[in-house]
């Protein structure tokens, strides 16, 4: 059993490789040119790519001959920073012709294109790409049924185990009753844990999950009372109240911001004594610290209402890349986690390195791209689109434009960083941030997955949290 179970795994890997090898080729050959050679700023030069293109460096049309090739190309072509043209063309080609050759293609191949350009590896959330990968694997004529039943019995059997998570901060959440005592906060408790789960879904990170949820939840009844129920001089000494993080500061609170405030100085103690017994409370210290910058950004934007202000681009920009969540988020993800974390790598997450910023970004213009319009019709602070549209006279097909292009410049910074990393910051804490980036294009695909969770990711959350896979 143990040879048939290693021959299987060995098959099974082969195929997962196959589908994998562009990325984790872009991104040796990013290493091989940039670190031997640092004033070789475009991949083009190499003479390795010669082989694939014209000497006016287009690429040769016979590579529509072979669809997996030309898939792995196009997987690879995400892996692109900035000021590079060759994957950049690279994209362009491959999808014009992936999509031309769609409708010819047999089941298997069209099933595999199709999920590849819908949901590129490099952008795909884990969990998603792993039950996506299942069903498709199965498709393969070459595909080994006994890795197949072990694949669908590994998810099944983890899917158990967030099921039982799940259950467990729904009684959390009852208890708080929060869905009574805030009836103008969106009551997501389940997007907000698929949104989790896709940052980390492994088992040994159960405990981190759990804490990171509550505390998004939390965040998010926070978050709508400064968006759209408190007054100014209800929000202003809420603040002050956070920054002072004291249970005696609860006094100068309104009577109904009181069970929310309580309940967030009770969620960081708990987890600072659970903390305390791995000598890891110091973790707390930056969940904090990342709260209240959070907090404080939610007051600037309540001002700007106020006063009826209009920031200009870069302002708006400065402080939406923290209201957006995901520097809180990105800290707050590893307090739980089991493995050691240095000071210096919280110290790095607090000074706002390149791929937090990315994937802050990410967040707040896919936000404000599929929601401004529905937040425009009641008294809401300009979005970016607003904001472009007034400072650059631009229209609004315009302004969409420009900041699609942006969100693909934050992806390629987001490689940047992931290909020459910070050789201080481990590998599992960039992959938290880039799992934020990730799960935006899941929730968003088609508009806000997260306030109106329908279609799509309404679909998704049941193949992840309530449809088992049959084996």
């Amino acid at each position: 059993m143990y040879r048939k179970l290693e021959h299987a795994w060995s098959a099974f890997s082969v195929a997962i490789d196959l589908r994998d090898f562009g990325c984790r080729w872009a991104v040796e050959l990013y290493r091989a040119v940039w670190t031997v050679d640092s004033l070789v700023g475009d991949i083009a030069d190499l003479s390795r790519w010669s082989q694939f293109t014209e000497p006016d460096g287009k690429f040769k049309e016979t590579l529509t001959n072979d669809v997996q090739g030309l898939l792995s190309l196009y997987e690879a072509s995400h892996l692109r920073v900035r000021d590079e043209k060759i994957l950049e063309e690279a994209l362009t080609f491959t999808t014009n012709h992936l999509e031309f050759m769609l409708p010819s293609l047999t089941n298997s191949l069209k099933v595999q294109v199709t999920e590849a350009l819908r949901y590129p590896i490099h952008k795909a959330t884990p969990r998603v790409g792993s039950r996506s990968y299942i069903s498709i694997y199965k498709g393969i004529d070459a595909h080994n049924d006994l890795l197949l039943r072990f694949a669908k019995l590994n998810f099944n059997v983890l899917q158990k185990q967030h099921q039982r998570e799940l259950s467990e901060l729904t009684r959390w959440w009852k208890d708080l009753d929060f869905a009574n005592k805030y009836p103008y906060a969106r009551d997501r408790l389940v997007e907000c844990y698929f949104w989790i789960l896709e940052v980390y879904f492994e088992p040994k990170y159960s405990r981190a999950r759990k804490m990171l949820t509550k505390v998004i939840k939390i965040n998010s009844v926070i978050d709508e009372t400064f968006d759209a129920y408190a007054t100014l001089d209800e929000l202003v000494p809420f603040t002050d109240a956070i920054q002072r993080w004291e249970i005696t500061a609860i006094d100068s609170l309104p009577p109904y911001m009181r069970p929310v405030y309580q309940a967030l100085l009770d969620l960081y103690s708990e987890m600072e004594e659970i903390l305390a017994k791995e000598c890891k409370s110091d973790r707390i210290y930056y969940a904090k610290y990342e709260m209240k910058k959070l907090v404080g950004s939610f007051l600037r934007e309540a001002q700007w209402l106020n006063a009826g202000y209009t920031p200009n681009c870069e302002e708006y920009m400065k402080n939406a890349l923290v209201s957006a969540g995901y520097m809180m988020t990105a800290t707050t993800s590893l307090v739980g986690v089991e493995e050691f974390i240095s000071r210096g790598t919280f110290e790095w997450l607090m000074n706002e390195p390149l791929i937090v910023r990315a994937s802050s970004a990410i967040n707040r213009i896919t936000c404000d791209m599929t929601g401004h319009e529905v937040e425009q019709q009641r008294a809401h602070i300009p979005s970016i689109i607003e904001c472009y549209m007034k400072e650059y006279g631009a229209s609004k097909e315009e302004t969409y434009i420009e900041f699609q292009k942006e969100i693909m410049n934050a992806w390629k910074d987001i490689n940047n960083t992931l290909i020459f990393r910070p050789t201080e910051v481990p590998m599992l804490v960039l992959k938290r941030v880039l799992n934020c980036a990730r799960v935006m294009d899941t929730l968003y695909q088609e508009g806000d997955g997260y306030t109106n969770s329908k279609g799509n990711v309404k679909n998704v959350i049941n193949l992840l949290l309530v449809e088992s896979i049959n084996v």
